[in-house]
């Protein structure tokens, strides 16, 4: 059976003038020499790493380390975005990510911690900047590419490092710069050495959640370039079975979920390719039953449910955290504490909010709570609308063929699965984490509502993949 795929070598474009003729890449205007976008691509691979392993730079470096590179990452993103003078609109801008910044910024007059605040509303600017960098200033192509080449090196390092400390080591290992008294929780490990009694794993980044959404990244990633012929075949497979390989190491119940939640968008997606789009409410009917199902499913099993995913019927305490974070919210329904993105656990209310087997949390496990609780029922609202439509154009990116002309369509790309697949990861993770708020979370959301937004965003995804 043939699958309405498309892919290719994943170079060559299409001109105005007719289907297949070649032109260069359109990169941002006052582009300097070749040699340049080298310089960008390797700082947007920084980039990419740090937002998803900030974690192993703190572990290695302590924070004021962290807070060297991080310094070095927003310096370059304002350099690169004031010299390189990317095109853009305010028309192709997503009024609801500008709406959701002006809110979290404005919840400073009201915030109950104003100090933690704006703490957090800086950081929250830092991220948001750096973002923009990657989504102004890299095509479609160079976003892959660098991506990819982050993901391989954290994978890599995470694989290497697990096995130096199951081997050489021997026992659990913790961060660097840090002591710690009295009975250490298993949470606070680095790794627990564990790799060679089949896991679960931490790898560099110091948490199985966070690795193995990770290696959900490295999963859709790698096999989008596999099959649209952006690397050779062999090393791209071999990647994707690391990539595979690791995810389960990393045994998340979590992570699991959103594999499932991936896996269903992309039937989902293929089986739209093949219908016309005035042809596809068998499709949507079928779409909105699948999702009735599973919740019907998950409320009425989540017992055995839960006992396969190997995790506790409370969900590791999750149940109790949004009790605790829904009671706090109702107190302040229709504007929230205060914007603060991590949780400032030196600041009431966050003080002894989560607490868990010796365990501070720092986040309420469920991004639309956290949301609720920071921002309140308005935030809410802007931020589904960000999320909302996110999904909703990158959707029509995935199943729609691009139209270069008043008639003139080109065949489906691989490349083109990609926004959709990783917002669909994204928003499952944000059920059981907060991830999607913060560092890579917040990056790939803002990179992914920007670009899905650009002119010309078909033309350029089928100018990456096209077979």
């Amino acid at each position: 059976m043939r699958i309405p795929f498309g892919g290719g070598s994943g170079l060559d474009t299409v001109s105005k003038e007719g289907r297949g003729s070649p032109r260069p890449p359109q990169y941002p205007r006052h582009m300097p020499a070749v040699q340049s976008r080298l310089t960008v691509r390797l700082f947007a691979t920084l980039v990419f790493f740090s937002v998803l392993a900030g974690q192993a730079w703190r572990n290695l470096l302590g924070w004021w380390g962290f807070g060297a590179i991080a310094l070095v990452i927003v310096a370059g993103s304002i350099w690169f975005l004031l010299t390189l003078k990317p095109e853009w609109s305010w028309r192709g801008f997503p009024k609801s990510l500008a709406a959701f910044m002006v809110l979290a910024t404005l919840s400073l007059a009201w915030s109950a911690y104003p100090s933690a605040s704006a703490v957090g509303i800086t950081l929250q600017w830092i991220t948001t900047i750096t973002a923009l960098f990657v989504a102004l200033c890299l095509s479609w192509s160079e976003l892959l590419r660098t991506l990819a080449v982050a993901l391989r090196w954290i994978l890599g390092l995470s694989i290497a490092f697990e096995f130096v400390v199951a081997v050489f080591i021997g026992h659990a290992v913790l961060p660097f710069w840090v002591e710690y008294t009295g009975k250490i929780p298993a949470a606070f490990y680095w790794s627990r050495g564990l790799l060679l009694n089949g896991g679960p794993i931490e790898g560099i980044v110091a948490s199985r959640n966070l690795l193995g959404f990770i290696a959900l990244l490295a999963v859709i990633v790698f096999s989008v370039q596999v099959l649209a012929g952006t690397v050779a075949r062999g090393r791209g497979i071999a990647w994707v079975v690391v990539a595979v390989v690791m995810l389960g190491l990393t045994r998340s119940a979590t992570v699991s979920l959103a594999l499932v939640a991936v896996g269903v968008a992309l039937l989902f997606a293929l089986w739209a390719r093949r219908l016309p789009p005035l042809g596809r409410r068998p499709l949507y009917l079928t779409a909105a039953g699948v999702i009735a199902a599973a919740v019907v499913g998950v409320v009425a099993f989540s017992g055995p449910l839960l006992s396969v995913l190997g995790k506790s019927e409370d969900l590791t305490g999750r149940f109790d955290i949004w009790n605790r974070v829904i009671g706090l919210a109702s107190e302040r329904p229709a504007f929230g504490w205060g914007w603060v993105s991590y949780w400032a656990p030196w600041v009431e209310p966050f003080d002894g909010l989560a607490v868990r087997k010796g365990v501070e949390y720092l986040q309420a496990h469920n991004a639309w709570l956290d949301v609720w609780l920071q921002l309140g029922i308005l935030g809410l609202i802007v931020f589904a609308a960000l999320s909302i439509s996110t999904l909703w154009r990158t959707w029509f990116l995935a199943v729609d063929r691009p139209r270069l002309g008043v008639a003139d369509t080109s065949p489906f790309t691989v490349v083109s699965l990609l926004p959709l697949l990783v917002t669909v990861a994204l928003l499952a993770q944000s059920l059981a984490e907060s991830r999607i708020l913060v560092e890579s979370g917040w990056v790939l959301l803002v990179v992914l509502a920007i670009k899905s937004k650009r002119a010309g965003v078909a033309a350029e995804l089928l100018g990456v993949g096209r077979r």
